[in-house]
């Protein structure tokens, strides 16, 4: 499998914790989506993925975008450890989860939507990720054990990790979430969630390595 990312994409970070979980072994191809004007943007990548978006996924034959989409195709080649449950109820609760973190809160402070706002880019994306995360509070305090869903990582928790380091990067007061606060520090101890991190990429710069 070859793997286009960026060391900072969180959707990125995603399929990469997956394939650090599932023991998938992969070649990275770095995407940068900042330098030269955004690396996504070249002819080259725009054949590979017409969204010109990072992750992409070369696997068994085919190429895959969108990181949901990734994820659900490694968890029906390589069940093991499973990230969706068994439990039909909790299953889409992670599903729940997984999209409301991917649909509702990632999109809204993404790279392309702040290059729009100018000098208002902090503020807004500090809107975005706090109104996404009190419903999220409310959401895990019925759905948590040890982590979003229950004792068994899913899904939904690939989505959560990211999505707080972008949180700490634009700086959102953490204080107010400590459901996600708990479960974000738990999944940060498990190996494949350090592996994957954007300190410890292939093109993760030299000043911001773990």
């Amino acid at each position: 499998p070859i793997l286009y990312s960026y060391f900072r994409s969180s959707c990125s970070w995603r399929v990469r914790i997956a394939l650090a979980l599932k023991g998938i072994s992969y070649d990275l191809v770095p995407v940068n989506l900042i330098k030269d004007g955004g690396q996504q943007f070249s002819a080259e990548f725009k054949a590979l993925n017409p969204m010109q978006q990072v992750p992409a996924l070369k696997i068994d034959g085919i190429t895959l975008s969108q990181s949901l989409a990734i994820i659900n195709y490694l968890e029906e080649t390589h069940p093991n450890p499973r990230l969706l449950p068994q439990d039909p109820k909790k299953r889409a609760q992670v599903r729940m989860i997984a999209d409301h973190i991917a649909s509702g809160i990632q999109p809204l402070q993404n790279l392309s939507v702040l290059k729009q706002m100018g000098e208002k880019k902090m503020e807004w994306a500090q809107n975005c990720i706090t109104s996404g995360f009190q419903a999220l509070e409310q959401i895990l305090q019925n759905t948590a054990g040890r982590y979003c869903v229950g004792d068994e990582v899913s899904m939904a928790d690939l989505c959560l990790v990211p999505q707080v380091a972008n949180a700490e990067r634009f700086k959102v007061d953490m204080g107010p979430y400590p459901t996600i606060t708990r479960i974000n520090k738990a999944l940060l101890e498990l190996e494949a969630f350090k592996i994957s991190h954007p300190s410890r990429q292939p093109d993760t710069p030299a000043e911001l390595r773990a």
